[in-house]
């Protein structure tokens, strides 16, 4: 037993450790109070993260509606710039082809604009005419329109009065129908707009003259920027394999739409339909719009083929067939020619046709499938970017 004052020596137990226990205790409060101010380091590290994800949202949200405002600002601009740049590029494989054999790239490209440019004016002096014909007479086409449709939907519209007297009872007196509205279209409306159309045309002749013969220096000049030799060799390869397979994809899609247009116009011109030559040109302009230009050119083959023959069956005829050359292009001659690879999914083209022809109208439909194919293509071989051509895989 220990007295008071009594220090144990080194042989003797100590038996009263109560002095230890009150260590124990602050060593754990400390543990504690450091576990407790490292969770919330982590909860004030974690809460910031998301509060700068949010922010890099918002901005990249403004920064795209910003993009965009500025491409819908800036379209006439733009518009000149894009189709010089895909007619640049599927026109530079003959030109280049000229090159090769020793001939200067100026006068290549300016023979191909030359034939280009007249086969262009050639066209429109034949179908300029009948479209104009065709815009004038509207009202007068609507007006025979309208009693063919009231023939073919009579059947229809009695088969919904009988259902309507079965539910309602007897209808009150119908007031009579409004008469259609006038379509007036003058030419001095076409003739306004002919400068503006004529000043687009020149300039984006002169862009496409200019890409063809400058289009290698420009490029030559833009690898000498980059620093790294290894770089440059990279980029240049990239470069290369992007212009052929977006010239080989705009040149080859230019042929099956051409293709398109002269099969429809020579089967209009054997079923005796009025102007074939310009039903196949809308046919081929047309093709350009995935889905929607097939249901507008069907449509409107329909509507010729009711004014022009007075038998049902005739007068579908046309529109019949030319459902059949759409069925056969688009399911086995595109995709046979083009390959898989350059296949894009159908809800990708359409979100691709709204957003542009929002924001450009119809030269945007015309670009969008186009823009979306390049696009694409490019991005399959930047790194970072190939999520982008996955989601828009077919």
């Amino acid at each position: 037993m220990n007295e008071p004052g009594h220090l144990p020596s080194h042989d003797e137990p100590v038996r009263d450790r109560s002095d230890v226990a009150p260590l124990s205790v602050d060593s754990d409060e400390s543990i504690g109070y450091a576990s407790s101010a490292h969770s919330r380091g982590l909860q004030t590290t974690r809460g910031t993260l998301r509060h700068l994800r949010a922010i890099r949202v918002i901005l990249n949200s403004m920064l795209l509606l910003a993009l965009m405002y500025t491409v819908t600002l800036t379209k006439s601009l733009l518009i000149p710039l894009v189709l010089a740049a895909f007619l640049g590029l599927a026109l530079n494989p003959i030109v280049a082809a000229g090159s090769r054999r020793g001939l200067p790239r100026w006068l290549c490209a300016s023979v191909l604009m030359l034939a280009l440019v007249g086969s262009l004016g050639f066209g429109v002096s034949k179908v300029a005419q009948p479209a104009m014909g065709w815009i004038q007479g509207a009202p007068a086409t609507m007006k025979e329109l309208l009693p063919k449709f009231r023939t073919i939907t009579a059947p229809f519209e009695m088969a919904n009065r009988a259902t309507q007297n079965l539910v309602n009872g007897p209808p009150s007196r119908a007031h009579p129908a409004a008469a259609a509205a006038a379509v007036s279209i003058s030419t001095w409306d076409v003739l306004a707009k002919a400068p503006a159309v004529l000043a687009a045309m020149l300039t984006v002749t002169l862009l496409v003259f200019f890409f063809l013969v400058f289009g290698d220096t420009l490029l030559r000049r833009l690898v000498e920027i980059v620093p790294d030799f290894h770089a440059k060799r990279h980029a240049v390869v990239i470069v290369r394999s992007i212009q052929t397979e977006v010239s080989r994809y705009i040149l080859t899609t230019s042929l099956i739409n051409l293709s398109l247009g002269l099969f429809t116009a020579g089967m209009l011109w054997w079923l005796n339909m009025p102007d074939p030559l310009l039903w196949g040109t809308v046919a081929m302009m047309a093709n350009y719009i995935p889905y929607v230009g097939a249901i507008t050119t069907t449509t409107i083959l329909m509507m010729v083929g009711l004014v022009h023959f007075d038998q049902l069956g005739q007068a579908m005829l046309p529109a019949l067939c030319f459902i059949g050359f759409t069925i056969v292009e688009g399911n086995l001659i595109t995709p046979m020619v083009l390959g898989r690879r350059m296949r894009v999914s159908p809800i990708a083209i359409l979100l691709w046709l709204l957003i542009w022809g929002w924001l450009w109208g119809i030269p945007g439909a015309l670009l969008a499938v186009p823009m979306l194919t390049s696009v694409k293509l490019i991005a399959e071989r930047i790194r970072g970017w190939g999520w982008f051509a996955v989601m828009v895989q077919r």
